[in-house]
């Protein structure tokens, strides 16, 4: 059940990234038309979300923000996903000098500052939009995955499985693709959200402070336009929408994770079991 909830929030949030354009332009509504006969309005028959304190419809920029918060999330989820596997795999199979030089690597990377070197990165690239961004997000964001792999693949190069592949002459690329990897996947899918989720934080903290392009809307700048005026005005349904969407993500994520535990953990099962017996008794 808690699965099933949290793909539906994530499936409800990618559906609206992928049709918020045509879904702005039926309503007949745009994140800047300004509609100078609503200013600072409450959520009511003409604008379902309000408007802002310059007139622009919030359900319009909470549509046009999905898309390119969802895109920052998926774009650095899947570049630190990759490199995490790259990494913590093949340092972890293959041991000796391959996962000393990978390790120093995945250690100088945790150790890095992670936010004052992104915000430099950031105002050094001239263009800030959604992809950038996530391409620097992604780029700093997965060593912590990768050491985590790393230990997943040093305690399975060691299986029975494992070692009769080797004693058959199984190849290593063999191996790593058709008993370690398989292994690693309810690792490898939580990393992947945690990564989404870290990525639309990420995006959230850098447009809060003022690091993204002027023409890109998404529910961080959404918040970040809405604490200069919003909070000391009331104007509650400016800021709400964002860091409710925000929140519903982390929750989201949180649900899938935790199904994914139970499948992958046996101990979870056999206590959600043995509830399940005790409460029909």
């Amino acid at each position: 059940m808690k699965v099933r909830i949290g793909i539906g929030i994530i499936a409800f949030f990618s559906v609206i990234a992928i049709i918020g354009p045509w879904l702005n332009d039926l309503m007949g509504i745009g994140p800047w038309k300004i509609d100078y006969n609503a200013i600072s309005e409450p959520p009511g028959a003409g604008h379902l979300l309000g408007t802002t304190s310059q007139g622009t419809d919030v359900l319009a920029q909470m549509i046009a923000g999905t898309r390119n918060s969802m895109v920052v999330g998926s774009v650095a989820g899947v570049i630190g996903v990759i490199l995490a596997v790259v990494v913590g795999v093949t340092a972890g199979f293959f041991g000796g000098k391959v996962d000393a030089v990978l390790s120093f690597v995945t250690n100088m990377f945790l150790v890095l500052p992670v936010l004052p070197l992104t915000l430099i990165v950031a105002g050094y690239v001239q263009d800030t939009g959604p992809v950038t961004i996530a391409l620097i997000i992604g780029l700093f964001g997965w060593a912590a995955g990768a050491r985590t792999l790393r230990a997943q693949t040093l305690s399975l190069r060691g299986r029975d499985f494992v070692m009769a592949m080797r004693m058959i002459g199984e190849s290593k690329p063999r191996m790593i693709f058709v008993e370690v990897l398989p292994h690693l996947a309810g690792w490898i899918s939580a990393m992947f959200l945690h990564l989404v989720l870290g990525a639309v934080l990420a995006e959230a903290g850098l447009a809060f402070l003022g690091v993204s392009s002027a023409d890109t809307i998404s529910w961080g700048t959404v918040i970040d336009q809405a604490r200069q005026v919003a909070l000391l005005n009331g104007m509650w349904w400016w800021f709400v929408p964002p860091g409710l969407c925000i929140a519903l993500l982390g929750t989201a994520t949180g649900l899938v994770n935790f199904g994914i535990d139970e499948v992958m953990n046996p101990r979870l099962r056999t206590a959600d079991i043995k509830a399940m017996r005790k409460a029909l008794a």
